[in-house]
């Protein structure tokens, strides 16, 4: 593993803190990370394409354990969530599962797990959030192009959502974040939109077009809010990190094509510490990236 650290008077905004990470099969090395999770310890869980779980601080030192789902002949998971008491929710997308562990990746429960449309059942589950009252929301693409909602102990409460490209329809629901309002945001990546929901399923807007211009989006990935509010999204199209308010007026885009630090190739995912500090899965170039932007 290499881990850089750009010293200097301070960085500009697209220049990256940190940045870490090689190809390769070694504890602490990344083949293509696919999602980014952080619990309240602190603590960064990368999965990637060989189906690892790796552990890190939030300075790139790799802690361990590293761990694999039970089977990934499959296919891999492509999506991390943490619940309330700290847990690591993995997205076991091809197998239509959701995977509770402990940090030190020992699984505590499992929900889903039979394919389908019908209620408890799942198609490819690309991620999952929980809300303050214990409900969980998951983003579903394939089969379903949905979100579900469940309650704390996994059962069916409601879902919504069909293919398509009007309010309320999705075309690979890629990602999901809970805002300070309360609302449910989504990456609609194919849509090239994000679109934003009441808890119970009720569309309340959305925003972006395809483009490359402030404000337009193309295959956003992945969303997260900072602690002051504002929504970030990595858009895999357009190698870059666009912010938002919460309402959709676009703040500012960092990032371009490239393997230089402060480029992206693929970028397929985002995560933001308790400090603002914005983690970057920086898919084909094998790292991760650390900013302030």
């Amino acid at each position: 593993m290499v881990v850089a650290v750009l010293a200097g008077c301070g960085p500009a905004a697209d220049t990256p803190e940190r940045v870490w990470g090689r190809r390769g099969v070694q504890d602490g090395d990344l083949v293509r990370p696919r999602a980014l999770a952080i619990d309240p310890a602190d603590r960064l869980f990368v999965v990637d394409f060989t189906a690892r779980i790796q552990v890190y601080s939030l300075d790139g030192k790799y802690l361990g354990p590293t761990w694999q789902t039970p089977d990934y002949r499959n296919g891999r998971p492509s999506g991390l969530g943490v619940d309330r008491t700290g847990q690591l929710i993995v997205c076991d997308s091809h197998y239509h599962l959701l995977r509770f562990y402990a940090a030190d990746g020992t699984e505590q429960r499992t929900l889903g797990g039979q394919a389908g449309s019908g209620p408890g059942e799942f198609g490819y589950v690309s991620d999952i959030v929980e809300d303050a009252e214990g409900y969980f929301y998951v983003s579903e693409f394939g089969q379903n192009e949905r979100l579900t909602k469940l309650d704390a102990q996994g059962q069916f409460v409601q879902s919504w959502g069909s293919l398509g490209t009007g309010p309320g329809q999705f075309n690979r629901p890629r990602a999901l974040a809970l805002g300070p309002d309360g609302l449910l945001y989504v990456a609609d990546a194919c849509n090239h939109r994000v679109q934003v929901f009441t808890r119970d399923g009720q569309f309340v807007r959305q925003f972006g077009e395809p483009g490359e211009e402030l404000g337009q989006l193309s295959y956003p990935y992945d969303l997260a809010f900072a602690p002051a509010g504002q929504l970030y999204v990595v858009e895999r199209g357009n190698n870059r990190v666009q912010k938002f308010t919460p309402t959709g007026t676009p703040l500012g885009v960092w990032g371009s094509g490239g393997k230089r630090p402060g480029q992206f190739s693929s970028p397929w995912a985002i995560a933001i510490d308790r400090w603002g500090r914005i983690f970057v899965a920086d898919t084909e170039n094998h790292r991760i990236q650390r900013f302030r932007f």
